[in-house]
């Protein structure tokens, strides 16, 4: 079987499709998957082979009918991949975005299928790769980078508004400044505490830890976590 057979539409191209399809997909969903996050390994896959499967139609539909458009279904994937991609986002109590990671890892899939389904394979296996490293191993550069930052958003709570003011007035004398305060009430059936989301700005760059280990010593603090 030549080489130029599998980037024509015919049964060998078709399965080799489906498996890589299958397989990079699966790559990229494994790491999800160990962290136990709503969209994981058989999402990326089905996603994945979907596309594939909308690629190899629309040149199945390219090379048997005449007037077609060769990119006019991948292009529906793209901008329909979405609904999925943003029902994979929340956003907490505690004004956290969470899923972006997922989101934008079932978008990447989408379009590895796209890619595969067409016979692009040299792309799709280097972009597979690096989407991989980028999700499983750059984690830990990115918190490297952002736990040094200048700017730290802190989640406090307080017995009364009082100790709040307090606090700010403390943020201010250990040579920290407020930048922004989103202030809240829980109010639970025997106790109603003070929540406080805090956008603080250091005067050099600490790490974060510290930062909050300093805070901590507040009097006042019910607790303190960084967001």
């Amino acid at each position: 079987m030549q080489i130029e057979t599998l980037y024509d539409l015919n049964i060998y191209s078709i399965i080799l499709r489906i498996i890589l399809s299958m397989i990079c997909g699966g790559i990229i969903g494994l790491e999800r998957s160990r962290k136990n996050r709503p969209a994981g390994f058989r999402t990326y896959m089905i996603v994945c082979i979907s596309s594939a499967l909308v690629m190899m139609t629309n040149q199945y539909i390219y090379s048997n009918f005449t007037g077609s458009d060769p990119a006019r279904l991948g292009a529906q994937v793209i901008s329909g991949i979405g609904f999925l991609g943003a029902g994979t986002i929340l956003v907490t109590s505690r004004s956290q975005i969470k899923g972006l990671t997922s989101a934008a890892g079932l978008w990447a899939s989408a379009c590895l299928g796209l890619a595969i389904g067409i016979g692009f394979y040299t792309g799709a296996l280097l972009v597979a790769l690096i989407v991989f490293i980028v999700i499983t191993f750059f984690k830990k550069i990115d918190y490297m980078m952002t736990s040094t930052n200048r700017i730290i958003n802190i989640y406090t709570s307080f017995s009364s508004i009082e100790q709040l003011d307090n606090f700010i007035f403390f943020c201010n004398s250990s040579g920290f400044k407020v930048r922004d305060i989103e202030i809240t009430k829980d109010s639970k059936p025997h106790e109603t505490s003070v929540i406080a989301i805090i956008t603080l700005d250091t005067n050099k760059r600490m790490n974060h830890v510290d930062v909050i280990q300093k805070l901590n010593s507040f009097e006042g603090l019910i607790h303190i976590e960084e967001l």
